[in-house]
């Protein structure tokens, strides 16, 4: 059967200016082996930065599986040390302009706000001090030349040097480690140029124009990387734990298993555990998604991250600080960042030959002009310099991993785990999506859902079955039990009660014998009246599982009881339905169920499968269309692993998550078409990237060569491209919105549809 076990586990775990399938990679392809070194780089703003830190490191002895993510601002490497030791790559790293720190074994990546390029205000920031110092020059050079004519000159030449000095010696040095097409090359190549024809005064815009648009892409890059940095500030940086029966405070990260910690009011819990003692809201939005407080009470889950509202509580840790929820979320988005999706490992091989087009491109429009005699050939050169600036391919490059980056942040936020960007790239394809039924479309255990007394008395008979149930584990009887509780029937004491294998319960309350069993049983206890037969009958026709009550011989009414869809199921599949997904639910429940399940959900239903079955229907599914396949339980892994994309529930096991390439923390059947609206969404702002980036080279790419616009609008129209394309894509970050692509637009539910429990 496709039954949900019980602990809800979440999910484990550029050269932008140089350089049709069956399931989505996994996240696995990103992720840094054991045994590699870890390190956090500042300064990086664009996919040019990570490809020039690559090639560099590349040429180190001893150093190999180079990785390094601009959206993460780390990078990681297999290190021998014997052949070359951490400070050989860190000077590298520095030579071309950025600062590395290594990671030690349990440190996070994630800033959380106090330090590093995060801390700062951005006027502090290296590039921002030289870019203000840059502009300062500049402005004195133009007065020198206004006053002193004479003296011009000069004094464009002291600014253009000091401003473009750190540039040329980046360029340089990137192209002595093997990266000779970098944007810092270029934009030397184009100053010196310009100086050679005597444009001073226009070569030192440009370089201006060139710092200040340093510091836009890095304050973009920096708050495309808010999403993650707000994760990572969620953990808590101390803790009090009980000793010797008083509190102490030590660092979060110290926190062992075992211990107890005291967690008091408005304070974010500090590990994950179980609560001892106490009783309290608490907010679990930042870890789950789940928009409202969740109660918490002695044997509670808590989780680390988490904020309690009212009153305090005990914890007893039971995970590593290095094992936490919302530390394991941080990790599934750091890898799942590091992960190119298709399009961007297409753009990025894209470049690598683009960059070199580019400037025999304009070599021929420096030269070719002028030899056939239609110009001179300063002006010609001109155009050329101002073609490389144009020809940089910074916008295009970063356009995709920003609104990747900016999508897997922003669903993380709303409890949606992705893991990378092909996973993205195949849900916003999503043509079918299979659904496990328990646990998944269902609850995933069972409810009482009708009581019908003989006499009209359903309270009686909840009771009389109750006082029987309440001394069993099994999930039936559970089940009645908290029916009884809730509607605070009174509950008398049942004597005698056994156990009669395979058929029900039975023992004596009030001195008369009482049975609670299946129809087919309840007749070899007594009689059972017409009408009561036919009610049974009905309510098993419709999927319920159906227990009598007999006193004294004589049936006393009917309990239906059955596993319940999620609130929020109807509606889910509804919102794939709007958008053209078709839904199907493949379960090892029997059929009358499933139907039953399926018709009230509005979706169609294979039933009476066992694992390789759903594995078979899945790869049936899935022929010629993408499918997308949500499961929750141990059975469901094979499927989740054979689908285009595997969704595990949070409330699934750790075998589905795994096996799965995202996770739904809170269980929502409509996080499925939140999830897929999202995906299209950043599907489209990709598409739209591309369109700015390609669209504004070719207008100015035109407007140059035929003389129109020159060196400082080039630079303009790179940087200005580059910082378009990222602050579209952080528009992703912003709350999920019913705004999808393709046909996708009613995917997403309505504003005013009510969110999951």
């Amino acid at each position: 059967m496709d039954k949900a076990v019980e602990a809800p586990e979440p999910a484990q775990d550029g050269d932008c200016c140089g350089c049709g399938h069956d399931r989505a990679p996994d996240a696995g392809e990103a992720r840094a082996p054991a045994g590699h070194t870890r390190w956090t780089v500042e300064g990086m703003d664009c996919a040019s930065c990570a490809a020039t830190i690559e090639r560099a490191l590349a040429g180190l002895p001893g150093v190999s599986d180079i990785r390094v993510s601009v959206a993460n601002g780390t990078m990681a490497l297999a290190l021998d040390e014997t052949l070359t030791d951490d400070a050989t790559v860190g000077k590298t790293v520095s030579a071309l302009g950025y600062r590395a720190t290594r990671l030690g074994e349990t440190e996070r990546a994630v800033e959380t706000g106090e330090g590093g390029e995060a801390g700062r205000r951005w006027w502090r920031m290296p590039k921002a001090r030289h870019a203000l110092f840059g502009g300062m020059l500049v402005a004195a050079a133009f007065a020198a030349d206004t006053l002193l004519p004479e003296l011009g000159r000069w004094a464009f030449l002291v600014a253009i040097l000091v401003v473009a000095w750190p540039v040329a010696r980046r360029a340089v040095t990137a192209a002595r480690l093997g990266s000779p097409f970098t944007i810092e090359m270029l934009m030397t190549v184009a100053v010196i140029g310009a100086v050679v024809i005597g444009e001073t005064a226009e070569a030192a815009v440009v370089v201006f124009l060139f710092a200040v648009g340093e510091v836009l892409e890095g304050l973009a890059a920096a708050k495309a990387r808010s999403g993650l940095k707000a994760l990572g500030a969620l953990i808590p940086r101390t803790a009090l734990v009980e000793e010797d029966g008083g509190l102490r405070e030590v660092a979060a990260a110290d926190l062992r298993i075992g211990q107890t910690v005291a967690v008091r009011a408005g304070e974010r819990v500090p590990a994950d555990g179980t609560v001892l003692d106490g009783l309290s809201n608490v907010d679990e939005a930042a870890i789950t998604g789940e928009s409202v407080p969740v109660t918490k009470e002695p044997g509670a889950r808590a989780f680390a991250g988490s904020v309690n509202h009212e009153a305090s509580l005990r914890v007893r840790v039971d995970r590593a600080p290095e094992d936490t929820t919302i530390a394991r979320i941080v990790t599934l988005v750091e890898e799942a960042q590091e992960a190119k999706a298709p399009t961007e490992r297409f753009i990025d091989s894209f470049s690598r030959y683009y960059m070199p087009a580019v400037v025999a491109a304009a070599l021929l429009v420096a030269v070719l002009p002028p030899l056939l005699g239609y110009g001179g050939w300063q002006d010609w050169a001109y155009r050329g310099l101002a073609l490389l600036l144009i020809g940089c391919p910074c916008a295009l490059v970063i356009s995709v991993p920003a609104a990747i980056a900016s999508g897997l942040s922003s669903a993380a936020r709303h409890g949606m785990l992705v893991k990378g960007g092909a996973v993205m790239e195949m849900l916003a394809k999503a043509e079918t999506v299979a659904f496990d039924k328990t646990g998944t479309l269902t609850r995933g255990e069972p409810a009482v859902t009708d009581i019908v007394a003989r006499d009209g008395d359903g309270a009686r008979v909840l009771a009389l079955a109750a006082a029987l149930e309440a001394e069993s584990s099994h999930p039936l009887a559970k089940a009645i039990c908290e029916r009884a509780d809730a509607e605070e029937a009174p509950r008398p004491v049942a004597e005698a009660v056994r156990t009669v294998a395979g058929k029900g319960v039975a023992g004596r309350v009030g001195g008369r014998d009482v049975f609670v069993g299946a129809p087919r049983f309840a007749l070899e206890a007594g009689e059972m009246d017409e009408a009561l037969r036919e009610t049974a009958r009905t309510l098993e026709a419709d999927g319920k599982t159906v227990a009598i009550v007999m006193e004294a011989g004589v049936a006393q009414g009917v309990i239906g009881l059955r596993d319940e869809p999620r609130a929020d199921a109807a509606d889910g599949i509804a919102a794939l339905g709007r958008a053209g997904i078709d839904a199907v639910m493949l379960t090892g429940d029997n059929a009358r169920t499933a139907q039953a399940i399926a018709g009230e959900l509005g979706l169609k239903a294979r039933a009476e499968m066992l694992p390789e079955a759903k594995v078979e229907a899945v790869r049936e599914l899935a022929a010629g269309r993408t499918v997308v396949m949500v499961g929750d339980g141990v059975n469901d892994a094979p499927a989740l692993a054979s689908a285009s994309v595997g969704i595990a529930m949070g409330s699934g096991t750790d075998v589905a998550m795994e096996a799965a390439d995202a996770g739904l923390m809170r269980s929502a059947v409509l996080d499925v078409a939140r999830l897929i609206g999202l995906a299209c969404t950043t599907m489209r702002t990709i598409r739209q990237n591309v369109a700015i980036a390609l669209g504004l080279k070719a207008v100015f790419l035109v407007t140059t060569v035929i003389g129109a616009t020159g060196l400082w609008v080039a630079v303009l129209a790179d940087t200005g491209a580059t910082v378009l394309v990222t602050l579209n894509a952080m528009r992703l970050l912003m709350a999920l919105k019913p705004a999808t692509a393709r046909r996708r637009q009613d995917a997403m539910p309505p504003e005013g549809a009510p969110e999951p429990a």
